[in-house]
C-alpha cells in the first residue's frame, strides 16, 4: 500500500438524536455499503447467469465450486472482520493513528492467512469423490479453483481495508470499485467462458481467446478483485493521518486482530460451511437439483447483501459509540439497524414470492431446473427476515466486541437445528432438495432470535472498548 500523508484530516460522526436522526445517519452510511456489498455479490450471480448458458452441468460446477470457496475462504473473511471494530473504536475514541496503524497490520495478517488458505481450496477437490461428486464434475471444479484460488490474499487485503474506508465514513471508493468491477466482469466473463472465436474480425486478438468453460468465471473474477485492490489502495493514499504510521509488522498488534477475528472468522465458516454442505448434499441428487439450488443460494445471497451493508453501517455506528464510552448511543444505533435489516429484507422476501417465474427467467435456469426451483425460491421468501435479523446482529455485536457469542449462535442454530432437520426431511422423508432449505430456514431462525437477544441484553449494560 502506499505512503500516507501527514495532516489529519479524518472523518468523525457525532451521536444522532433522536429517531429520525439515528435513521438518517444509519442511511448515509448503509446505503453506499449494500450498494459497495451488493456489487461483490453480484459478481457471482453474473459468473452464474452467464455460465448456466453454458449447460446444466457447467453451471453445477460452478454452484460446487463456489460453495467449496467460500467453505474455506468464510474463515479467512471472518479473521480479517476483527479489523472492524478496533479501526471503528479508534475513531470513535478520536485516534485516527491508531485506526491507520490497525489497518497496516490487517493487511500483513490479510496476506498470511490468504496464502495458507489458498494452499489449502486447491487440495479441496480431492475430496469430492469421498460425498459422491461426479468425476465430471471433480474436472471442472478444479479447473475453476486453479483461477479462483489465488485471488483469496487480494480479496483478503480488499476487506480489511474496506473495514477501514467503512470506519472512517468514506465508502465512496468501496462502490467505484464494486461498479467498475462488475462492469468489467461483464465483459470478461462471456469472453473467457465461450471464447473470443465468434467476435468480429475488429475484436483483433481477442477472438483467439480459447473457450475456458466455468474456469474462464474464476478467471475473470481473479482480474476484477486485483482491480479493487488497487482501487481502494489508491483511496487510502489520499487520506491523510497525523504522523507517520508504522507500515511494520507489529506481532502484539496482529495477535489482538487474530483474537478478536477469530469467533468471527469460526462464525462466519460455520454459517457458509452448512451452506457448502447443502450444496454438496444437493449435489448428491443430481445436476438438477445442484443447479437449483445454486440459482436460488444466488438470489438470497445478492438480498442477503442487503443485510451485511446495513450490518456493516450498524457495526461501524456501535464502534464509534463505544469508543467514544456512549453505551446508550451505540444501544440505539443497534436497535435501529436490526429494525433496518428486518424491514428491507422482508421487501426481498415479497420479491421473491411475487416474482418466483420472472426471477428464474432472469437467471436463465434450464426448463428441467424450474420444477425444483421455484419452490425453493418460496422457501427463501420466508427467511429472508430471519436472515436480515442474524446478518445485521453479527455486525451489531461485532461492533460492539461481542463476537464470541455470535460463534455459538451459529453452531447450536445451524448444526444442532438446522443440518438435523436438513438430512431429515431432505433424505429421510424424501423432500430432495426443498426439505435441505427448510433444514437451512429452521437454522436460520435460530441464529437470528439468539444474536437479537444477545444484543438486547448485553447494551442493557455498559459496552467497553476492546483497547484502552
Amino acid at each position: 500500500m502506499p505512503p500516507e500523508a501527514a495532516e489529519p484530516s479524518l472523518p468523525s460522526s457525532p451521536p444522532a438524536r433522536g429517531i429520525r436522526g439515528e435513521l438518517r445517519a444509519l442511511l448515509n452510511l448503509a446505503i453506499p455499503l449494500c450498494i459497495a456489498q451488493a456489487g461483490q455479490s453480484l459478481m457471482s450471480v453474473t459468473d452464474t447467469f452467464i455460465v448456466g448458458r453454458a449447460g446444466t452441468s457447467a453451471l453445477a460446477a460452478v454452484g460446487l465450486s463456489h460453495a467449496l470457496f467460500f467453505a474455506v475462504s468464510s474463515f479467512g473473511m471472518g479473521l480479517m472482520m476483527g479489523v472492524d471494530p478496533l479501526v471503528s473504536q479508534a475513531i470513535g475514541a478520536g485516534s485516527p493513528r491508531r485506526a491507520r496503524d490497525v489497518l497496516w497490520q490487517g493487511v500483513w495478517l490479510s496476506a498470511f492467512v490468504g496464502v495458507v488458505l489458498w494452499a489449502v481450496l486447491i487440495t479441496a477437490p480431492a475430496g469430492l469423490p469421498w460425498v459422491g461428486v461426479a468425476e465430471e464434475q471433480i474436472v471442472q471444479v478444479r479447473a475453476f479453483l486453479h483461477f479462483r484460488a489465488p485471488s483469496l490474499p487480494l480479496m483478503l487485503i480488499f476487506l480489511t481495508v474496506r473495514a477501514y474506508l467503512q470506519a472512517i465514513g468514506m465508502p465512496r471508493p468501496l462502490v467505484v470499485s464494486a461498479v467498475l468491477a462488475n462492469v468489467l466482469n461483464v465483459m470478461l466473463v462471456p469472453l473467457f467462458v465461450f471464447g473470443g472465436a465468434s467476435l468480429p474480425e475488429w475484436a483483433g486478438p481477442l477472438t483467439h481467446v480459447p473457450a475456458m468453460g466455468a474456469a474462464g468465471a474464476a478467471l475473470s473474477t481473479l482480474l476484477c478483485t486485483a482491480m479493487e485492490v488497487l482501487i481502494v489502495a489508491r483511496a487510502v493514499q489520499a487520506i491523510p493521518v497525523p504522523g507517520t504510521p508504522s507500515r511494520k509488522p507489529v506481532k502484539a498488534d496482529q495477535l489482538r486482530a487474530f483474537r478478536v477475528g477469530l469467533p468471527i472468522g469460526l462464525h462466519i465458516a460455520a454459517e457458509v460451511g452448512v451452506f457448502a454442505l447443502a450444496g454438496v448434499l444437493a449435489a448428491k441428487l443430481g445436476t438438477v437439483s445442484v443447479s437449483a439450488h445454486q440459482i436460488a443460494l444466488s438470489f438470497a445471497s445478492l438480498t442477503f447483501t442487503m443485510a451485511l451493508g446495513i450490518g456493516n453501517a450498524g457495526s461501524v455506528r456501535v464502534g464509534w459509540a463505544v469508543g467514544a464510552h456512549d453505551t446508550p448511543q451505540a444501544r440505539r444505533s443497534g436497535l435501529m439497524a436490526f429494525a433496518l435489516g428486518a424491514v428491507v429484507m422482508s421487501l426481498g422476501g415479497l420479491v421473491f414470492a411475487l416474482f418466483p417465474r420472472g426471477l428464474a427467467k432472469l437467471a436463465g435456469a434450464p426448463e428441467e431446473v424450474l420444477p425444483l426451483l421455484l419452490p425453493l425460491l418460496m422457501v427463501s421468501a420466508i427467511f429472508q427476515v430471519f436472515d436480515g435479523v442474524q446478518g445485521v446482529g453479527a455486525g451489531v455485536l461485532r461492533g460492539a466486541g461481542q463476537t464470541r457469542f455470535t460463534f455459538v449462535a451459529n453452531i447450536v442454530g445451524h448444526y444442532a437445528v438446522g443440518l438435523p432437520l436438513t438430512l431429515l426431511l431432505g433424505f429421510h422423508l424424501g423432500m430432495g432438495v426443498l426439505g435441505i432449505w427448510w433444514g437451512l430456514c429452521a437454522g436460520l431462525i435460530t441464529v437470528a432470535a439468539a444474536v437479537l437477544w444477545r444484543f438486547w441484553r448485553v447494551s442493557a449494560g455498559t459496552l467497553r472498548p476492546l483497547e484502552g
